[in-house]
């Protein structure tokens, strides 16, 4: 089976939904059913996307992407370091 990936507005939507048929009486997989997910998904969104917003959601996966972006270049910064580092000691050996 393949794996289906939402948008975070997506999940956000689908929370909202959700706890609307929730509110009247539904259970989580009755719920969930007709979004297509699992009453597992239904509960790794509701931690991850709870009470934020549409707008906060989508900032919150900027900064995600931006975070991951940083590390990569503090990474090969530090292995260029390291390199002259080396070649520097080298050369006075």
């Amino acid at each position: 089976m393949s794996r289906k990936t939402n948008k975070p507005e997506q999940i956000t939507g689908m929370l909202r939904e959700a706890e609307i048929r929730l509110s009247h009486g539904r259970t989580v997989e009755e719920s969930c059913r007709g979004f297509g997910v699992s009453g597992q998904s239904y509960y790794r969104w509701r931690r991850e996307h709870g009470g934020v917003e549409v707008s906060q959601t989508h900032r919150l996966k900027e900064l995600e992407n931006e975070n991951a972006r940083l590390s990569k270049a503090v990474s090969g910064l530090t292995l260029d370091k390291l390199i002259l580092n080396e070649a520097l000691t080298g050369l006075n050996t």
